[in-house]
């Protein structure tokens, strides 16, 4: 079979890494790709949001399984138009898809489920924000903290966690009336801060059956000790300590199954990934966020420990067949860290030649994935925000850590920028 992989990041690398090792295939395309993933790969050069053009890839190369890694297309309704020709692909079609397009959308599905989440308020205008955001702060006091989320597809970025009421009119107004995220900030999502450790939960579905993966803790903050600004997100590891068997089993039964089965009884069921993104508090867990793909990097530290094929797991969700695939885990722990380009999340340079991946993905259980890189000449240069994950595979979280901090160690380029404390929560609790 042929499979065709949509995206061009650390995610799609890790995604064609492990599709490329199931006897189910003998050739992954990937468009557009990057410079990691044309070394596993055929890259193709379209964007992932010209659906047409991808689509007519599909047809005429015999494409058995497209796998949809951003969200942007998701959104855009790719899914819509490859089986109205009759393509078979992994993801959710547009209308589902609005549990990560519109913050609205799903909160909405939350409450009207009874999945538990904070309390919000949805804002058509900056008056209505403010009015809302005025009535908060005088219940909870000047020094409280408080959410504020862009309603459409921000790339990770459309989420602003502040404190005090000045601060939170500041929000409004880059989202609302500077338009920072342009459409995006059209409405907007005030919700009540919750404090907590938070983690995400991906599971795959065919609308029906939810198998979860390993649940992961991304970092989204650009700098140690969770400061600056937020990013797509600069680590993961995985497993949590904070998320034991029987609470991710609580999480399971209580937030991923009251949403698949809300969204089938809405008349369009989902088939795909869905991503719960929870915080446990002391009053129980919470919902944050849902997203309708494989996260990035939580992807890149969840595959490496996933045994069995996936490509059964993407086949059984397209076909609905997915209660009779098996899934099987290594009884290890994985550390993913990203590096980034000097300045990011805000303005960065590109073109900066990356010197040492040939030693780093030579190491022993040592990963390196690629997302923002090209081919110039001979040589694999930065191009992008978030240049690439080192991941560590060990027999401990300790152990993963420091196989991906020694691999990253031998990488180098001007400007780089990565978080030297990944997964130290969880080397505490431990």
């Amino acid at each position: 079979m042929r499979v065709l992989v949509i995206g061009g990041g650390g995610r799609e690398h890790a995604l064609v890494w492990k599709i490329v090792q199931s006897p189910l295939v003998h050739r992954v395309y990937c468009a557009p790709g990057n410079a990691g993933i044309a070394q596993c790969a055929e890259c193709v050069a379209i964007r992932p949001t010209d659906l047409n053009a991808l689509a007519d890839f599909a047809e005429t190369h015999n494409v058995g399984l497209t796998v949809v890694g951003p969200e942007a297309p998701l959104a855009a309704g790719i899914v819509d138009i490859f089986e109205s020709r009759g393509l078979r692909i992994f993801g959710p079609s547009a209308d589902p898809a609005r549990i990560e397009s519109s913050k609205a959308f799903a909160r909405q599905l939350m409450r009207s489920a009874g999945i538990p989440c904070p309390e919000f308020w949805i804002c058509d205008t900056p008056t209505e924000a403010l009015d809302r955001i005025r009535e908060y702060f005088a219940a909870r006091g000047p020094e409280a903290r408080i959410v504020i989320k862009a309603d459409g597809l921000a790339a990770g970025k459309g989420v602003s966690v502040v404190q005090g009421e000045a601060a939170a009119q500041e929000a409004v107004h880059r989202i609302m009336s500077a338009r920072v995220f342009g459409a995006a900030g059209d409405r907007i999502v005030v919700e009540e801060c919750l404090h907590g450790e938070e983690a995400s939960i991906m599971a795959v579905t065919d609308g029906k059956t939810v198998v979860p993966l390993l649940p992961s803790q991304d970092h989204k903050r650009a700098c140690d000790n969770d400061q600056g600004p937020n990013t797509g997100g600069m680590g993961a590891y995985t497993p949590v300590p904070a998320l034991p068997p029987p609470l991710l089993a609580e999480a399971i039964e209580r937030i991923l199954h009251p949403a698949i089965a809300a969204i089938y009884e809405l008349g369009i069921p989902y088939q795909g990934v869905l991503y719960a993104g929870v915080m446990i508090t002391d009053q129980g867990l919470q919902t944050i966020e849902f997203n309708c793909r494989f996260g990035d990097p939580e992807t890149q530290v969840v595959l490496p420990l996933l045994q069995s094929d996936l490509v059964p797991l993407l086949l059984g969700a397209v076909d609905g067949t997915l209660e009779a695939v098996p899934v099987q885990w290594r009884d290890s722990a994985a550390v993913g860290v990203v590096a980034a380009s000097g300045g990011y999340p805000g303005d960065y340079e590109v073109g900066k030649v990356i010197a040492g991946l040939d030693v780093a993905s030579t190491l022993p259980d040592t990963l390196v994935f690629h997302s923002g890189t090209r081919q110039q000449g001979d040589q694999i240069v930065t191009d992008g925000g978030r240049v690439l994950t080192v991941v560590g595979v060990g027999a401990t979280l300790l152990d993963a850590a420091a196989r991906a901090y020694d691999g990253l160690g031998h990488i180098h380029f001007d400007r780089m920028h990565f978080r030297k404390d990944i997964a130290a929560r969880a080397l505490k609790l431990l």
